[in-house]
């Protein structure tokens, strides 16, 4: 049998490369392949992992919106997607951090008491700095890294670093169609074919984790954006969501104040 039988080329127009990323005996090699840089892509060496920065083709700097990733250099990218809860910068994030952090960017008082258990239920053992639990289960945002669980996407490695190819394989493989995000079945194919053998923490906590990121981006048509999702890793868009339920609460704020007069003078003149 010709050994070249059954080659999938690869979608570049640049030179052949000496390796296939897909073979036509195995199909689900050709339904779902990775990422490969193209002529004109803005991402380079996607394949090493960035310790402060969540880039993407798109924003191959990462964050720049308001200075953020300059801001968070200190910081690896997991530790970047709690900041935001750690309102105090002590690198420690109580229960009440949580609640309080989901409160603000918009989700009601059951919805975010769910997500504060979830989170720091689970997260919290395995970073506390020593073998017995927390009593108040707290995150100690400096071993975050020690949370990290399978079935996932891969794109924080075990040290908390970036790691762009496999945030651009999400995509490359799961998006049908090309949308530039995913909906919602995109995301069943992806967590059906991410789960690893009897890895029952990880298929529960991707699929949580997927959840939360619908419902806190909630796309009016449907489809989560990839440079959304890329901000959900490096945790600029919990800053950016609270900041827009902040104008709206003072907008509603404002419009109610600027209401009740009126109101009350109608009420006057049917009295």
């Amino acid at each position: 049998m010709n050994q070249n039988s059954g080659r999938i080329m690869n979608g570049d127009a640049g030179p052949r490369k000496p390796y296939l990323t897909a073979i036509k005996q195995q199909p689900i090699t050709v339904e779902h392949q990775p990422y490969t840089p193209k002529h004109g892509d803005q991402l380079s060496d996607a394949g090493t992992a960035r310790a402060t920065l969540a880039v993407s083709n798109e924003s191959p700097n990462g964050t720049t919106e308001d200075g953020y990733a300059p801001k968070h250099q200190h910081q690896t990218v997991v530790q970047q997607h709690v900041a935001y809860w750690d309102r105090d910068h002590d690198s420690i994030i109580w229960p009440h951090d949580t609640y309080i952090g989901c409160r603000d960017f918009g989700w009601g008082i059951f919805l975010s008491l769910i997500a504060t258990m979830f989170i720091n239920i689970g997260l919290s053992y395995p970073t506390v700095p020593g073998i017995l639990p927390d009593p108040f289960f707290r995150i100690y945002v400096d071993r975050l890294y020690k949370a990290k669980h399978g079935s996932d996407s891969m794109t924080y490695d075990n040290q908390g670093r970036y790691r762009p190819q496999q945030f651009e394989d999400i995509f490359a493989k799961y998006d049908r169609g090309q949308k530039g995000g995913l909906d919602v079945g995109d995301v069943w194919i992806f967590w059906n074919e991410q789960r690893l053998v009897f890895d029952f923490f990880g298929w529960t906590a991707c699929a949580l984790e997927w959840i939360a990121t619908y419902l806190l981006i909630w796309p009016s048509d449907g489809i989560m954006k990839k440079e959304d999702v890329r901000s959900i890793y490096d945790g600029s868009i919990f800053f950016k969501r609270a900041e827009e339920t902040k104008r709206k609460r003072a907008h509603a704020a404002h419009q109610k104040h600027q209401t009740s007069p009126g109101l009350v003078e109608k009420a006057k003149k049917l009295l």
